[in-house]
C-alpha cells in the first residue's frame, strides 16, 4: 500500500487514502492515455465547497487492488459513460492486411508490467484537475474516504439502448433459422472427422487444414459434408478437391493464416438481416479491445463490427455490438473459446449501430471501505439525489502524460501543424515503453519519419500513423500526413480542447453566481439555446441550465461569463467570432452541454469481512445461478453501493468525486505518496 508520509499532513490533502498502485499492461498504443483504475480516494481538506447563497469471471484471473493501465486508445476520451464519439476501429486503408493480423498477434503479446516506480514517475508529469478546469463542488458535505475498483466487479456499466431499456444479458441460445441446415446432415461425419475439425476450429493446428475423403462420392454427399463443416464448426470453410482419382472435402480456416477474412455475400441468406446483433458482457477489458480479440478469433477485420459507446476496462460492461454477416453461431462458439466474455441476446437485423445511439449507461458502484459516518453518508448521497454534480468532462478527456491532448487540440485549431507534430512526436518527461522513448529520439535526432518508424513495432499508435504519413506526404504536407490517421481520433484532439474550455467556463459559471439561475444564463428550447429573461428566473433550476463548447453555430451566455469565453480563446490565438477552419474537419460547430446533472440514483451501505467476496451480482452470475453472499449486519468493513443511470457523455467519476470530495486525478493521488509497497 501506498502510505503518507506524516509530514504531509499540513497538505490540502492529508487524509488521503490509497489502495494498491501497480501499472498494468500495454503502454500507450494509440494515443497514450491511462485509465484510472482502483483508487482510493479522500477529500481536500480546503476544497471550495460553495456556501451561503452559493448553494441553498468466465472467472476472474486477476483482482487486484489500485491499478491503473494505459490504455490501447485515443488519449483523452476513454470514458465511464461511454458517449465518446470519437473512438473508431477504422483501419487506414494504406495498412496491408499481413500488417493487421502481425500487429495484432503483437500486441496480443504484450503483457509485462510497468514497475511502480516508472508509474510514479510518469504520474510527475501528469495533470491535475485545476490544470484542465475542474475546481467546484456544488454540495457542502463533509467527504470522506473510499476505495473505487477495489474489484473491477466493483464498477458494472448497463449500456442503455435505443429505446431506453437497459441491456442485460440473459439469453445465451442461438436463434432458429431457417436457412440453417438440418441437424441430420451432421452424421455424415464421423467422431475421428470433427475431433480434428474442432481441434482446426481452436486453431490448435491453425496452419493445417483437414481432410475428409468422400467414400460414396455424390453431389449430395459431398453438399452434406460442406454443410455439416460450416454448420458444426464455425469460421471453417470447405472446398472439393480431387487427389489419385478421390474427391476430398478439404476444411480450413476461412482467412487461412495471415489474411483476414471478408463477409462472404454469396453464403449469406437474402431474407436474413445483414447484421449481427447482440449483447457482449466483458470483465476487464475496454471495448476496442475486446472488438480486436472477437475479430482476431473470428478472422475478420475489426471496423465491420458497430458499437454506440466505448466502456471501461478496469470494469463489467454490457453492451449491444453489431457485425456484418457473421452468424449468430459462429458468434456464439466464441463463448467455448475466449475468457471473461460472453455473447449472447442475438438477433439478425437490417442495420448497424451507430455511435451515439445509446440513450445512456446505468451504473452499479461499489466504494469499499468507506470512512464516513452514517450521516455523513446520507448527506452526500441525499446530495447527490436532490442537487446532483457539475458535469465536467472527466480526467479521461485530456489524458494523463506530459503533454495533455487539449495541446494538440489547440495547435490544430491555430494551424500552428510543426508544434502539432512536435507535441506528437517529441520526448518527454515521465515513462513510456522503451520502443516509443526511442522513436522520439529517433525523431527529435533526424527528424526523418522514415527512421524513426523503423523503432516502433506497433505501427497503429498514432505515432506511427502519424510518421507513416509524413513518410508519404512529407514534412511541407503535413495536413495530409496527419489526414491518413481515422478522423474521429484527429477530432479528439479538438474536442479535447473544447472540453477543456468548457470546464473552465463552467467553474468561472459556478465561481459567480453559484447555484442561482441568473438572466443571461442559457437554456434549450428544443435544439435552439435561448437565453433566461428577468421575468423568468424563477421557471428554471440549474439543472436546466446549459453552456457551449465554443463553435460557430452556439450562442454564449448574455453575462460576465461571456467575455470570459473570449479571454480564454484571445490568450490561445484564437477569435471567438471565426470557430471556421480553412480544413473543413477542423472547424468547430460547438454544442450545447448541462452544467448540472441530478441523476436518479439509490444506495445502501453493507458490511462484509473479505474484502475479496463481491458485493454486486452480475448477468452472468444470474445466468450461472450464482446467489450473492449475504450481507452482514456488522462486519470489519463497510461499503457504499451505489446505483444510478447517467446521460451519454457523462462520467461517472464526476459524481463520485462529488460524493467524496475528492481530486480524481492520479497525479495528485502519487505526488502525496513517496512509499512504493508492492
Amino acid at each position: 500500500m501506498l502510505r503518507v508520509p506524516s509530514r504531509l499532513g499540513v497538505c490540502s490533502y492529508r487524509n488521503l487514502v490509497f489502495g494498491y498502485l501497480k501499472p498494468f499492461q500495454r503502454a500507450l498504443k494509440a494515443m497514450e492515455s491511462i485509465e484510472m483504475a482502483s483508487v482510493s480516494l479522500k477529500r481536500p481538506i480546503a476544497s471550495e465547497d460553495l456556501s451561503g447563497d452559493s448553494v441553498k469471471r468466465q472467472k476472474v484471473s486477476t483482482e487486484t487492488s489500485l491499478k491503473a493501465q494505459y490504455v490501447e486508445h485515443s488519449s483523452g476520451i476513454q470514458n465511464e459513460n461511454t458517449l465518446d464519439r470519437e473512438l473508431t476501429l477504422e483501419v487506414p486503408a494504406e495498412k496491408n492486411e499481413k500488417e493487421d493480423i502481425e500487429e495484432a498477434e503483437l500486441l496480443d503479446g504484450e503483457t509485462e508490467e510497468e514497475s511502480p516506480e516508472s508509474f510514479a514517475d510518469m504520474m510527475k508529469h501528469g495533470l491535475t484537475e485545476i490544470d484542465v478546469g475542474i475546481t467546484k463542488f456544488v454540495s457542502t458535505h463533509e467527504g470522506f474516504s473510499g476505495i473505487l475498483k477495489e474489484r473491477y466487479s466493483d464498477f458494472v456499466v448497463h449500456e442503455i439502448g435505443k429505446e431506453g431499456k437497459v441491456i442485460h444479458l440473459n439469453d445465451l441460445s442461438v436463434p432458429a433459422d431457417e436457412e440453417d441446415p438440418s441437424q441430420e446432415i451432421y452424421s455424415v461425419l464421423s467422431p475421428e472427422d470433427k475431433k480434428r475439425l474442432e481441434e482446426l476450429q481452436l486453431f490448435k493446428n491453425r496452419e493445417d487444414n483437414v481432410e475428409i475423403e468422400v467414400v460414396e462420392d455424390t453431389k449430395e454427399k459431398r453438399t452434406y459434408i460442406h454443410q455439416a463443416v460450416k454448420g458444426l464448426f464455425p469460421g471453417l470453410e470447405t472446398k472439393t478437391e480431387e487427389r489419385e482419382g478421390k474427391k476430398y472435402i478439404i476444411a480450413y480456416h476461412a482467412a487461412g493464416k495471415k489474411a483476414l477474412s471478408n463477409p462472404r455475400k454469396h453464403s449469406w441468406p437474402k431474407a436474413r438481416g445483414s447484421y449481427c446483433h447482440f449483447v457482449l458482457y466483458k470483465e476487464n477489458k475496454d471495448t476496442m479491445d475486446a472488438i480486436n480479440v472477437l475479430s482476431k478469433f473470428l478472422r475478420i477485420k475489426p471496423n465491420i463490427f458497430s458499437y454506440m459507446g466505448t466502456k471501461d476496462k478496469r470494469a463489467i460492461t454490457v453492451q449491444e455490438i453489431a457485425v456484418l454477416k457473421i452468424t449468430a453461431q459462429r458468434l456464439a462458439h466464441l463463448n467455448k473459446c475466449l475468457m471473461n466474455f460472453k455473447l449472447g441476446n442475438f438477433s439478425y437485423q437490417k442495420n448497424p449501430l451507430k455511435l451515439g445511439e445509446l440513450q445512456g449507461n446505468h451504473f452499479t458502484v461499489v466504494l469499499r471501505n468507506v470512512t464516513g459516518t452514517s450521516e455523513q453518508i446520507v448527506q452526500a448521497m441525499t446530495s447527490l439525489r436532490d442537487i446532483g454534480f457539475i458535469n465536467y468532462y472527466g480526467m479521461q478527456r485530456f489524458g494523463t502524460t506530459a503533454v495533455p491532448t487539449y495541446q494538440v487540440g489547440r495547435a490544430i485549431l491555430q494551424s500552428n501543424w510543426n508544434e502539432m507534430v512536435d507535441l506528437i512526436l517529441k520526448p518527454r518527461p515521465g515513462a513510456e515503453k522503451g520502443y516509443l522513448v526511442q522513436c522520439r529520439e529517433e525523431w527529435a535526432k533526424t527528424k526523418d519519419p522514415e527512421a524513426a518508424l523503423r523503432k516502433l513495432p506497433v505501427k497503429r499508435c498514432v505515432e506511427g500513423q502519424l510518421l507513416r504519413g509524413l513518410s508519404m506526404y512529407g514534412l511541407k504536407n503535413i495536413v495530409s500526413a496527419f489526414g491518413i490517421i481515422p478522423r474521429n481520433n484527429r477530432l479528439m484532439y479538438i474536442h479535447s480542447y473544447q472540453s477543456y474550455v468548457w470546464n473552465n467556463m463552467v467553474s468561472k459559471r459556478i465561481e459567480e453566481y453559484g447555484l442561482k439561475v441568473v438572466p443571461g444564463d442559457l437554456v434549450l428550447k428544443g435544439d435552439t439555446a435561448v437565453p433566461v429573461e428577468e421575468g423568468n428566473v424563477d421557471s428554471y433550476t440549474i439543472n436546466d441550465i446549459v453552456m457551449p463548447l465554443p463553435g460557430f453555430d452556439v450562442i454564449y451566455p448574455k453575462h460576465k461569463v461571456a467575455a470570459a469565453y473570449e479571454e480564454i480563446l484571445a490568450a490561445d490565438n484564437l477569435d471567438i467570432k471565426n470557430m471556421r477552419h480553412r480544413v473543413k474537419d477542423y472547424s468547430l460547430a460547438g454544442a450545447y452541454r448541462k452544467i448540472v446533472i441530478r441523476p436518479q440514483v439509490s444506495w445502501e451501505v453493507v458490511s462484509y469481512d473479505d474484502p475479496k467476496i463481491p458485493l454486486v451480482q452480475t448477468d452472468l452470475d444470474k445466468l450461472e445461478g450464482k446467489a450473492l453472499p449475504e450481507y452482514k449486519t456488522e462486519g470489519k468493513y463497510r461499503a457504499l453501493k451505489m446505483e444510478f443511470s447517467l446521460p451519454p457523455s457523462t462520467y461517472a467519476t464526476m459524481a463520485i468525486r462529488e460524493v467524496l470530495k475528492m481530486d480524481t486525478s492520479i497525479k495528485n493521488q502519487t505526488q502525496l505518496n513517496t512509499v512504493w509497497l508492492r
